[in-house]
C-alpha cells in the first residue's frame, strides 16, 4: 500500500440532473447508471452540455465537478 492510501473510499462531488452526488473517484457513467438501476438504452446522457454517445458511456470516466444531466425517454399515444 502506497504512503497515505488506505484503501478508503474517496467520493468527489458531481451533478445530476441538478442535484450534489456523491460518488467514487474514477466512476464511468456506465457504473454509475448502473448504480442508479437505469437502463442506459432508455436514457440520453449529457455531461458538460454534450451528448454522450450511448457507445462510449462504460468508458466514459467521470471527474470531480461534472454536471449530468439524464434524460428518460416516455412513451406515450
Amino acid at each position: 500500500m502506497a504512503s497515505g492510501d488506505y484503501g478508503f473510499f474517496w467520493p468527489m462531488k458531481i451533478q445530476v440532473n441538478g442535484e450534489a452526488k456523491d460518488v467514487s473517484d474514477g466512476i464511468s457513467i456506465g457504473q454509475l447508471l448502473e448504480e442508479m438501476q437505469i437502463r442506459p438504452g432508455r436514457v440520453v446522457v449529457e455531461l458538460n452540455r454534450d451528448i454522450v454517445p450511448r457507445e462510449t458511456l462504460s468508458q466514459t470516466e467521470l471527474a470531480p465537478g461534472d454536471t449530468l444531466e439524464i434524460v428518460h425517454f416516455v412513451g406515450g399515444g
